[in-house]
């Protein structure tokens, strides 16, 4: 474990200098779990805290994601049913948001202050869209959020020995409506065609 520890931070080091000379490309969940991995570094909590850290950040840029994208939905979608469930996204996932702002507090650990690289990558791809052509890859891309989101959430919440108890409530809290929130998109999606 120190042999682990002592790479990382070197790592850290490297990285955060290499950032300092101007170099790119740092993503800002790798980042805030790394701020947590290093508050509770060599204390009794370092385990859970870095297992729930890596929950809490990845759960985080999805859902600012899901909220970016349907801000910009409800602007540019043609199809009625997208643009409501662009508004459905906004108003569900920024209220996610400010439960998991609460959550994260409450353990100490530190949120990403922005989506992952993944994450912009994928609202970069949107921002090229127009018309109908936007409406099918912003229903796509919920479709596969949601189908991921609901992956990582259920594999927090059904793991017995999950360490972090309120991180396990708050997974299978939210499960429900992420699933209702893929089936919804998948029958818009389908809806759409190929037109």
């Amino acid at each position: 474990m120190k042999r682990i520890a002592t790479t990382g931070l070197m790592a850290c080091a490297f990285m955060f200098g290499t950032m300092a000379c101007g170099g790119s490309g740092s993503d800002s969940v790798e980042q805030a779990q790394e701020a947590t991995e290093q508050t509770f570094e060599d204390t009794a909590m370092e385990d859970r805290r870095v297992e729930a850290s890596e929950f809490v950040t990845k759960a985080a840029s999805s859902s600012m994601m899901e909220v970016e994208a349907g801000k910009l939905a409800q602007e540019r979608a043609t199809n009625p049913q997208v643009k409501e469930f662009a508004a459905m996204m906004v108003k569900d996932h920024s209220a996610a948001n400010d439960e998991l702002r609460t959550l994260a507090t409450s353990k100490n650990i530190t949120l990403p202050d922005s989506m992952s690289n993944e994450h912009m990558d994928q609202m970069r791809d949107l921002r090229d869209k127009q018309g109908a052509e936007f409406d099918r890859n912003y229903m796509d891309k919920m479709v596969s959020a949601h189908d991921s989101d609901i992956s990582m959430f259920e594999d927090v919440a059904e793991d017995e020995n999950y360490a972090d108890a309120d991180v396990k409530a708050f997974a299978s809290k939210t499960l429900p409506k992420l699933r209702q929130h893929r089936d919804r998109a998948q029958q818009i999606r389908d809806g759409l065609g190929n037109n």
